[in-house]
């Protein structure tokens, strides 16, 4: 796992450091260095430089430029300083490395274009100025560095307006959560981390990576049968939306997760337009009214029968009995249940807080508009800060949330995981349900309580790496669900067989 810290936490744990006897200047240094040491260089080199200690960073960085006989110039948005950028900056001068002040004439025509604009302390509005430098360089044909994070990005939450398109971000210290989240990929190209010696002193949140999530998948044993790897039951579907293939690709992704046995039980009414679609999947009849899965207590528990996890709500429309059936599962029994889409709403016009009287594990896989029904706060505001509001709300009801978004939050209200794996050809329908057969079928393997949040990480890395298979042959815009769960097999394996 790599550590991923808030813009705040590195604020104080970059005091603390200072305080703790290492000059800022040195830190200062440290940064130019690495951002140095992370970049082929060539041609020549502009420095693009605002007044805090990003473009401090900047001054550092073209002074070591000069010691290895590499041209640069450095061009200022202001005649203001941060203490130590001033440091650097005087330096600069001392030895005539040529220097600009930039206005609306200036050309940014260089063979490299390094951002040291605004750091990670940026929020709020861009001025029309470093609007317009922003634009200049996102239209250039240079190689573009960003120090530390893209400019106009904010730090914290990904979100921008507009921000410097970097060919490499050079993170300094630690990772930030907005090198991640929502608008981040989009605008980084290539992270890296440099580390200058400033000890987090604040719990970070994590990346996880392959080698996390590899124990989530066990190798078959020959003295073994379906039971041995779990029983999963999906419970889903309506009239109003049968989409018989998503259901069957939500059931096998499941299987192909590792699951033994999948079982799909859903609306009767829908069966026989289902049936066709389903090859290794079981089919289980529920009785339905009008389209929607009827609460028959006895029906609910002869699809549970034998079953180590269950994922619920995919496609069961706004069925009024839909909560009735949730309640019934978490009061009953013990055994992880994955609960998404019209589960989740299903849950926003009940009373939440069964959530709390339960001895499941429960995991919620909602995106930020069916989090807003949940929890009543606004996609606004939790787009704002995801990380805060999913950890407050997992906390509050004892659950483990899944945030999906361009990456992945995972929280327990305690720990915080983060999965940057996934690409733009999932935005597509049925990528979420796909999602939750992979965890369904991870579950059933590792149903301990203890494995759960684990293997809600492996779950959605996973389904992100197939997908990104998936659209490495294809393409982007015309993906669909199914390619995702086409992968999954050479996904698993590759995640087994690397050491």
């Amino acid at each position: 796992m790599l550590d991923i810290v808030s813009c705040e936490s590195m604020r104080k744990s970059d005091l603390a450091t200072i305080e703790g006897g290492v000059p800022g200047v040195t830190l200062m240094w440290r940064a130019g260095m690495g951002i140095y040491e992370s970049v082929r260089w060539h041609g020549r080199v502009g420095i693009v430089c605002g007044s805090g200690n990003n473009a401090g960073d900047g001054y550092a960085l073209a002074l070591i430029l000069k010691e290895n006989n590499i041209d640069a110039t450095l061009i200022l948005l202001k005649n203001k300083f941060s203490a130590d950028g001033e440091y650097y900056y005087k330096r600069c001068q001392n030895v005539s490395i040529k220097t600009i002040f930039y206005n609306e004439d200036t050309p940014l025509d260089f063979d490299i274009i390094v951002d040291c604009i605004l750091g990670t302390g940026f929020s709020g509005e861009l001025s029309p100025e470093i609007c317009e430098v922003i634009e200049k360089i996102n239209s250039s044909d240079a190689y573009v560095v960003s120090a530390d994070i893209n400019s106009g990005l904010n730090g914290d939450n990904g979100l921008c307006k507009i921000a410097v398109k970097s060919d490499i971000t050079v993170s300094i210290g630690t990772r930030k959560t907005g090198h991640y989240l929502a608008m981040a990929q989009d605008y980084i190209k290539k992270l890296v981390n440099v580390d200058i010696g400033i000890e987090i002193i604040e719990p970070p949140y994590h990346l996880i990576e392959e080698a996390d999530i590899k124990k989530c998948f066990k190798e078959r044993k020959h003295f073994s049968n379906k039971g041995t790897y779990g029983y999963t039951a999906l419970i889903g579907g309506c009239m109003e939306y049968s989409g018989a293939v998503k259901l069957a690709s939500l059931a096998l992704s499941s299987l192909k997760a590792g699951a033994g046995v999948s079982k799909l039980a859903t609306s009767r009414s829908i069966c026989p337009t289902i049936m066709p679609s389903l090859l290794e999947v079981t089919l289980y009849p529920l009785d339905d009214q009008n389209g929607y899965i009827m609460y028959n207590p006895t029906q609910i528990d002869g699809a549970l029968k034998g079953v180590k996890a269950v994922a619920i709500g995919m496609g069961m429309g706004e069925g009024a009995q839909a909560y009735e059936i949730i309640c019934h599962i978490l009061k009953k029994y013990e055994m992880p249940v994955i609960i998404d889409a019209d589960g989740l709403n299903a849950l926003s016009r009940g009373d939440i807080n069964i959530l709390k009287e339960t001895k499941c594990t429960i995991i919620l896989t909602p995106h930020p508009k069916e989090l807003e029904r949940l929890c009543g706060v606004s996609v606004e505001e939790i787009l704002k800060n995801p990380i805060e509001i999913a950890r407050r709300f997992a906390k509050e009801y004892g659950v483990i949330l899944l945030l999906k978004g361009a990456s992945t939050i995972v929280t327990d209200g305690r720990e915080v995981y983060i999965i940057n794996r996934g690409c733009a050809g999932m935005a597509t329908a049925g990528s979420g349900d796909v999602l939750s057969g992979v965890l369904l079928g991870i579950c059933s393997q590792n149903n301990e309580p203890s494995e759960q949040l684990l293997n809600t990480c492996a779950g959605a890395f996973v389904n992100g790496i197939a997908g990104e298979m998936a659209q490495s042959e294809l393409c982007s815009v015309s993906m669909t669900a199914s390619d995702t769960v086409a992968k999954l097999p050479m996904t698993i394996k590759s995640i087994l067989e690397n050491e």
